[in-house]
């Protein structure tokens, strides 16, 4: 055990009777509440300090319907500019419609009807995005980046590759043109038998970064004229087998942004041996190798002091997310909480229950959470302790229902839950 890790002192909790900390960014429930505020606005959201979660709410405007595990808002991304894109799946008469895309025709059952929008929190507006002429296919491949040119302006795109193809299509709405582009794009993954298995998409140094958290990352400069896609893999022993960890691997991975660098963390375990917290780094944009930073086993961790403080049972966690400042701390949720570990360190630093709209603790994953950095107007707004998030009385509450909370897109695409 690091001598530095023994003179820590335990992990301090949260009088609910203190003034609420405040902080300069935030753990964003993936999942909006739904209720109509005081002052008109359309997006809004109640700032807690971390590890609690902040709670983004929409108005009925932005989604109309009784929310269920099926059909909710869903945060896409967040934007240190203050900018979120937020899906809103509704519920439809199930249509039949016609697929005829490159390498694949054939017809698909349509279930609900998506729309995207833009959420300026720092000014409480909801752009809706216009529908464009061809479907978006999976909110998992859907982004939004701020445009390096500045003045306000952004991009939302979608990777569209077509699998059996070596092409591709980049969706791209930008403000500065004001309509949808469809820009045709090499696929750098074929002729390779696999499907791009969609969790989520990242923003940084002016790129898109498409995650597949069994495979690597696909990035490109959506701005560009003739964009090319550069694919990472992870490293060769951390490359998981076509359709290994479907519907689990989000519980256990996740790729996020810490100091200004992509980081990948994974405690995902393969075969025997004690599991293990190990933290990697892509070293630049250009970069095609990525490098270990640091790794500790859980059983390291459990024997700390500052664990032992927390009063939790010697139980593998769900992953929820990395520091987006310091890429020694990971959080994960266990049994109601959500902990700080400084890897490095092998000690608990934060730990506090947490309180989400959605989904239960027992489909928890780090999809369902996102660390936002927070630009200055709401870094020094109002602040709360955030301790019982989760048990207001929401307008439109989520009623319990068949279904998992599970992403969306077309079946050709692979999901993993």
């Amino acid at each position: 055990m690091p001598a530095r890790a023994q003179a820590q002192a335990p992990p301090q909790m949260a009088s609910p009777s203190a003034p609420p900390p405040s902080s300069s960014w935030v753990i964003l429930g993936s999942i909006a509440r739904i209720s109509t505020p005081a002052d008109g606005a359309d997006a809004s959201v109640a700032l807690t300090a971390p590890p609690r979660v902040s709670i983004v709410t929409v108005t009925p405007r932005v989604f109309p319907d009784p929310p269920t595990p099926h059909f909710f808002p869903f945060v896409l991304a967040a934007d240190p500019s203050g900018l979120l894109l937020l899906q809103a799946n509704l519920h439809c008469t199930p249509t039949r419609e016609v697929i005829d895309l490159p390498g694949e025709t054939g017809f698909t059952w349509k279930y609900y009807t998506s729309r995207y929008f833009v959420l300026d929190v720092t000014t409480g507006s909801a752009f809706h995005l216009p529908d464009p002429k061809t479907d978006i296919l999976h909110q998992a491949l859907l982004g939004l980046v701020v445009s390096p040119a500045g003045g306000g302006h952004y991009m939302v795109a979608e990777l569209q590759p077509f699998i059996g193809t070596n092409t591709a299509t980049l969706l791209c709405f930008s403000t500065e043109v004001g309509e949808w582009v469809a820009k045709p794009v090499h696929y750098p993954l074929e002729p390779r038998p696999r499907p791009w298995a969609a969790i989520g998409v990242l923003s940084l140094h002016g790129r898109l970064w498409w995650v597949d958290l069994s495979w690597g990352v696909i990035t490109c400069d959506p701005f560009a004229d003739d964009p090319v896609l550069g694919f990472i893999p992870f490293p060769p022993e951390r490359v998981l087998k076509c359709w290994e960890g479907r519907r689990v691997i989000d519980k256990y991975r996740c790729v996020g942004v810490s100091a200004g660098k992509l980081r990948f963390v994974d405690t995902y375990a393969r075969g025997g041996g004690a599991r293990k917290i190990a933290v990697w780094t892509l070293p630049d944009a250009d970069s095609m190798e990525w490098t270990l930073e640091h790794e500790a086993r859980f059983t390291e961790i459990w024997a700390h002091r500052s664990y032992k403080a927390t009063g939790l049972p010697k139980k593998i966690p769900t992953l929820a997310l990395i520091h987006p400042k310091n890429p020694d701390v990971v959080y994960f949720f266990l049994e109601e909480h959500l902990f700080g570990v400084d890897v490095r360190a092998r000690r608990v630093v934060e730990c506090e229950v947490y309180g989400l709209v959605a989904p239960p603790s027992n489909r928890i994953a780090s999809r369902f959470v996102r660390a936002w950095e927070l630009p200055p107007s709401l870094s020094s707004g109002n602040w709360s302790n955030g301790i019982n998030l989760a048990e207001e009385s929401y307008a439109r509450p989520y009623k319990p229902s068949l279904g998992d909370y599970h992403l969306v897109g077309l079946t050709k695409l692979l999901s993993i839950g």
